[in-house]
């Protein structure tokens, strides 16, 4: 229940008179707004972390962030009207918040990396443990977060009383600021230069040692002999915990990778746009690469994958070859198998994969050295943003090597207007070729883009090809309720003109499966209900099938 005001305890009375500070008052209140802007950047970057390494082990990252921080937010609130009942103790009430926030929030994302590498697996009745997890670290550092605000808020006072309104302002001013600090290092400085685990465990520490010298600098005399030296011992005792954790935190990442991705795990990369994991690929062992934490190229299915996405649509004219996606260079290897290919453009969003697909012996290896092979030029761009500026009717064949359409990131790519602007590129008899997900899992999100194409003007042929019983998931997805149809991919054929092409294959290629027109409308129905990625069909397929 809110209370009005929260009464004082019996035979307690409000302060007498100003702090007594070892520095000037003014010095002393900039000191306490340099905190707040510290606590709320270390805030910042423990949501972001759960919400990154939710939406990287758990997938769909709209549901996740929505999750983390809606019960985030509540918990804010939560913990301010708790928060009320220690304003009378506010400098060991703070203290030792930011004491238990830094232990927390700094091991929080340690701690939801182990359960889901090595109990993520389990089944049953664990089989929501880290989502369980994911929740209740949102719940505890969303309650402690809260309760910053109004003992903050009462140390400003205890430096010098002022009305309320300008107290709230210059608090919320620096606390919104560094937010905004927090917000920008997280991607920008953390993620990619000390990783999300190292990234988190310094934020805790950077937060300890704020919320101590600052109670046991400036207001060490608000304290009793005893909170002080409880305060203390607690806080070296968690900055060893931490610096402990730092030192580990290389053997722990390798081994949780392992647990997650293989024991064959050869390269973890943080690039600019995303993770890149590779496993295998060396010694014979088939190569696996991860993006995301999402299975990209499955070593046993890759060739099967690649085949039925590139061969189909080289049956035509296919001197000139734009590739959208495929920065492992798979694809460009099977264009080039073809004879009368005079060049080949691959548009790739990230240029660490594009090193990779060069440089690395297992994945160059895998792709034939596709991209020393001089026909082959490599724009890193993205990909809706390059077809806006490229040439018209420029391409024989265009290949959309791209991320699944279930993934919220990639659904502009599954857009109407993604495939007007491939119409435009394509010369007169090209072919477009798209690769939609599974057919048996995702029937709708296969037949919703089905219908986007048509709608764009394409005649489209769909069909789709069986992988082996373990290839090609949509990631290491370890939850209980991961679907058991069988594993395949759904692809689209498309040419401008009334007639849809015939897709063929090389008879010792991999078996291609024809969808049926009545099975067409069945689903395409189906798909004007459902929504890729977020956003509702409607928005994406035309009313007509």
């Amino acid at each position: 229940m809110i209370e009005p005001h929260a009464p004082a305890r019996p035979g307690a009375s409000p302060w007498a008179g100003p702090a007594r500070l070892p520095v000037r008052p003014g010095t002393g209140r900039f000191l306490v707004l340099v905190c707040v802007f510290v606590c709320a950047a270390c805030g910042l970057v423990y949501e972001l972390e759960l919400v990154a390494f939710a939406s990287y082990l758990m997938g769909d990252s709209v549901t996740q962030a929505s999750v983390v921080l809606s019960v985030m937010v509540f918990a804010m609130g939560i913990g301010s009207l708790v928060a009320k009942r220690l304003r009378w103790h506010a400098a060991a009430g703070f203290g030792a918040i930011e004491t238990v926030l830094a232990l927390v929030g700094g091991c929080s994302a340690m701690a939801l990396y182990a359960v889901f590498a090595w109990t993520g697996g389990w089944g049953g009745v664990w089989a929501a443990g880290p989502r369980c997890l994911l929740v209740a670290f949102s719940l505890a550092i969303g309650l402690l977060i809260g309760a910053e605000v109004p003992l903050l808020m009462e140390l400003i006072q205890r430096i010098r009383r002022q009305d309320a309104g300008g107290a709230v302002a210059d608090l919320f001013a620096a606390d919104y600021v560094g937010a905004l600090v927090g917000g920008l290092a997280f991607p920008f400085l953390l993620l990619p230069f000390l990783g999300q685990l190292t990234g988190a465990l310094l934020t805790g520490t950077v937060n300890v040692v704020a919320g101590g010298a600052l109670v046991l600098g400036l207001f060490r005399r608000d304290l009793t002999r005893r909170a002080r030296w409880t305060l203390l011992v607690a806080g070296l005792a968690v900055l060893g915990v931490l610096a402990s954790a730092v030192a580990l935190a290389g053997d722990f990442e390798r081994a949780a990778r392992r647990a997650v991705y293989g024991r064959d795990v050869r390269v973890a990369l943080q690039t600019d746009v995303q993770e890149v994991v590779l496993a295998g690929g060396t010694h014979g062992r088939p190569l696996d690469l991860f993006l995301d934490g999402r299975l990209r190229v499955g070593g046993r299915d890759e060739r099967t994958y690649h085949e039925a996405l590139v061969h189909p649509a080289m049956a035509g004219p296919h001197a000139r070859v734009l590739i959208l996606g495929g920065g492992d260079g798979l694809a460009a290897r099977e264009v080039l198998r073809h004879g009368g290919v005079r060049r080949v453009d691959v548009v790739e969003l990230d240029p660490g994969l594009i090193g990779l697909a060069r440089h690395d012996p297992g994945l160059s290896a895998l792709n034939g050295h596709a991209y020393d092979d001089p026909r082959v030029r490599v724009t890193t761009a993205d990909a809706l943003t390059w077809l806006r500026g490229a040439p018209k009717s420029a391409y024989d064949v265009v290949i959309a090597d791209l991320p699944d359409p279930g993934i919220t990131a990639s659904t502009k790519l599954y857009s109407q207007e993604f495939y007007g602007l491939a119409r435009r590129v394509l010369a007169p008899g090209g072919r477009l070729v798209v690769h939609a997900g599974p057919v048996a899992a995702r029937p709708r999100a296969f037949w919703t883009v089905s219908a986007t194409l048509r709608a764009a003007g394409f005649a489209v042929s769909p069909y789709r090809v069986l992988g082996h019983d373990s290839g090609f998931p949509a990631g290491p997805d370890r939850s209980a309720g991961a679907s058991r149809a069988p594993h395949d991919w759904g692809f689209l054929l498309a040419a401008q003109g009334p007639s849809a092409p015939r897709p063929t294959l090389d008879p010792r290629g991999p078996h291609l499966r024809t969808l049926t027109r009545p099975a067409l409308a069945a689903d395409a129905r189906a798909a004007s209900r459902t929504r890729i990625g977020g956003l509702p069909a409607s928005t994406l397929v035309h009313p007509r099938y």
